[in-house]
């Protein structure tokens, strides 16, 4: 993934005269702050005069002026000062804390798709609520508040520590750790939530965030001071941030400390958006919006930035606050899902607009890989060592194959691993079966009741595993290596949340769940829109991303909102689905995926030649012979198809498309493709995942993604952040 240089505000020597276009710059930023102060005050006077208990605008302005005795009526006291007044008031103060904490954490990552999750504070207090709701019995919006505002700042500090380990913490430090932590606190958050319906149910609501519970002033009055305290120190740290753009050198030579500029910032952060969780809940996309739109306007100075995105940001959550209260009366609707819905298509409109090419913001940078990993290698001439050291020419007859002595070895290895995780799988459950009954079970001799449960349940769970595995292993490997990135995904295109979506609504539709074909007709449906929006998928940079992560959001939205509105029984069992399950999952799923691999896997070890070669710039793969074109859309193609179909045996399960490649690859070695060495570790982590989450709690069942998300965040970071990597990243 490519980033932006986010530039400081230039400085113009005394006794200069400021330029034309700096003072026309300057006239266009209060033109626009004058028009989103008004916004906010047209739709914070909506907010006072929308809602229950038939109050309109007269009865609210006489309550506020204190005229006609209103404030002597407990109707309007009730209505507008004890609901309206301080739901508007935190809408407010929340829209605005979410924006600068989002435009904080794009400057100091110079990446302006960053947003408030990426340290891990959402997991963080979500996974205090669940353990509140779970051991201590916290069913209050107040016991919520506390627990939720624990769980952000542990989250954060721990996210600090990771990052800053061995020389300091980096950008890119900063956002795996928060990547890796967050993660594995939502593994753990969904372990606590699918062995308890009632602690479920509570939650389902609270993490669509909502202001609906604001209630008086007693809890925005308890964290008011923590806001503040997150303003304050967002304001002070600007000038030091601005400079940080320049560079860490640059910095250095001005006077700052890179590293405690990062801390200062990540703490201001956690500050503004662990309050509003607590407030609120976790509100996803605001951050990233109100940080992007504030950039479109204002450029590269930060302070006017950061002033704008905290208007956009309170306009934004006030609108949909007041949109969630009218679109489905007398019910509401989640504002975290109407911000989606609206502000997707406004990300969208702003990303393909001329403005952002001409901020540089639709182009990738060069690939500057790490020196000394994959990247570097492929740079190195592609000579063999010896071509009998390192490969090997077998030939029968007239034919003849060149096998690679390390590759051969490592799919060697890793088949032998797949066979061993197969037969543990097998062995492994709540039954008391030895291995000498089991492998008679499997050749259908023995005890009926073991023959029964090995080859009907335990078999048909493992060929689906195998087969969903196999496809998020390859078609990790093909994106990961079209985007040159080990941190690509499918997910990146919206794939995964578009299939979730497309099969929850299947099942809506249909009335019967487990529609295997729907997850790669919703991932096809959402690359589609993401490519034909963004114009392609060529070198579009963040104008792809961008969009991936609007339709990602959007997509999302109908997922929750499907959860949200089935009863508790139903959204249990989807809700465990959307995790990664591969509960009651048999022969039925998994047949129409192995041919689906049987077709589209002969087909990537066709394009695996050309893949070797388009890791390299296009304009030398074209030299080559090879048309990059046509090959990223093949090979796109092909993992999107793959990812669609896993998605519909098992649901999203998550880091085995990540780590699938990365194993493999080091295993394999850096100069070639690991599609095959992809496909073995993906089976063999669904499988070993799936039989982990059947065997660690005695009479309750972990879904399989839940198990590799928990594992994952670790494995990221030893990856990513280990000895290797630490003067990469």
């Amino acid at each position: 993934m490519t980033v932006s240089q986010v530039g400081p505000p230039e400085v113009q020597p005394a006794g200069q005269q400021a330029p034309a276009g700096r003072v026309h710059g300057n006239r266009a930023v209060l033109t626009a702050s004058a028009a989103l102060v008004l916004a906010v005050l047209v739709l914070s006077a909506l907010s006072l005069s929308v809602g229950a208990g038939e109050v309109g605008a007269g009865d609210v302005l006489d309550y506020v002026l204190g005229r006609h005795g209103a404030r002597d009526s407990s109707r309007l006291s009730l209505v507008v000062g004890d609901l309206r007044l301080p739901r508007t008031l935190t809408a407010l103060a929340v829209g605005a804390a979410l924006g600068t904490a989002g435009c904080l954490l794009q400057a100091v990552t110079r990446n302006p798709l960053a947003e408030t999750g990426l340290l891990g504070v959402n997991a963080g207090a979500s996974l205090g609520v669940v353990v509140g709701i779970a051991f201590l019995g916290a069913h209050s919006g107040y016991g919520y508040l506390l627990w939720a505002f624990g769980g952000a700042v542990l989250a954060s500090a721990l996210v600090l520590l990771i990052a800053n380990r061995r020389g300091g913490g980096s950008p890119m430090r900063l956002v795996l750790a928060g990547s890796a932590l967050g993660a594995t606190f939502g593994g753990i958050t969904s372990v606590l939530i699918v062995n308890s319906a009632e602690t479920y149910d509570r939650f389902r609501f609270w993490v669509l965030g909502s202001l609906a519970g604001v209630e008086g002033f007693t809890k925005l009055t308890s964290l008011a001071p923590v806001l503040a305290a997150g303003f304050v120190v967002a304001l002070l740290i600007a000038r030091p941030l601005s400079a940080l753009a320049l560079g860490d050198d640059l910095a250095k030579g001005l006077g700052h400390r890179p590293g405690v500029i990062r801390v200062v910032v990540a703490v201001a952060v956690t500050l503004l958006t662990a309050a509003s969780v607590a407030l609120v809940g976790p509100i996803s996309f605001l951050g990233l919006l109100a940080g992007f739109l504030a950039r479109a306007v204002t450029g590269p100075r930060l302070t006017a930035q950061l002033v704008l995105a905290g208007l956009i940001g309170a306009g934004v959550l006030t609108g949909s606050d007041v949109l969630a209260r009218v679109v489905s009366r007398p019910f509401e609707a989640p504002v975290s899902v109407i911000i989606a819905l609206f502000g997707a298509p406004v990300l969208i409109g702003i990303v393909r607009s001329r403005r952002m090419a001409s901020m540089g913001m639709t182009d990738p940078a060069a690939d500057e890989g790490p020196k000394g990993g994959r990247a570097a290698a492929v740079r190195r001439p592609l000579t063999r060592k010896g071509e009998g050291g390192d490969s090997l020419v077998v030939r029968t007859g007239s034919l003849s194959l060149l096998v690679h002595r390390r590759a051969a070895v490592a799919s060697f290895v890793l088949a032998a691993v797949l066979v061993g995780a197969v037969v543990l799988s097998a062995y492994a459950g709540q039954s008391e079966m030895g291995l000498g009954r089991t492998f008679s079970a499997v050749f259908g001799s023995g005890d009926r009741f073991d023959v029964l449960l090995v080859q009907k349940f335990r078999l048909g769970r493992i060929v689906a595993g195998l087969a969903a595995g196999a496809a998020l292993g390859l078609a990790g490997c093909l994106t990961q290596t079209l985007a040159r990135n080990r941190l690509a995904t499918p997910e990146l295109l919206g794939v995964n949340d578009g299939a979730t979506a497309a099969v929850l609504l299947s099942a809506t539709l249909s009335g019967t769940f487990g529609a295997w074909w729907a997850g790669p007709l919703g991932a096809l449906a959402a690359v589609l829109v993401v490519t034909t929006v963004s114009g392609g998928l060529g070198q579009r940079g963040y104008r792809v991303l961008v969009v991936g992560l609007a339709m990602s959001a959007l997509a999302s939205a109908v997922t929750q909102v499907v959860l949200s509105r089935r009863s508790l029984n139903s959204a249990g069992s989807l809700y465990v689905w959307t995790s990664g399950s591969l509960n009651g999952r048999s022969y039925s799923v998994a047949v129409p995926v192995l041919i689906g691999l049987a077709v589209l896997v002969p087909l990537a070890l066709v394009v695996a030649r050309h893949l070797n070669v388009l890791r390299f710039d296009d304009s030398t793969a074209a030299s080559l012979g090879v048309a990059p074109g046509r090959v990223r859309l093949v090979c796109m193609l092909l993992a999107v198809g793959l990812a669609g179909l896993a998605v519909g045996i098992c649901g999203p399960v998550g880091f085995v498309a990540l780590a699938s490649p990365v194993i493999a690859g080091r295993l394999a070695g850096p100069l070639r493709v690991p599609v095959l060495g992809s496909m073995l570790v993906g089976a063999a982590l669904v499988v070993l995942a799936d039989t982990v989450g059947r065997v660690a709690l005695d009479g309750a069942e972990i879904p399989v993604g839940i198990v590799t998300t928990v594992l994952g965040g670790p494995f990221l970071l030893w990856v990513l952040l280990g000895r290797s990597a630490a003067t990469r990243v």
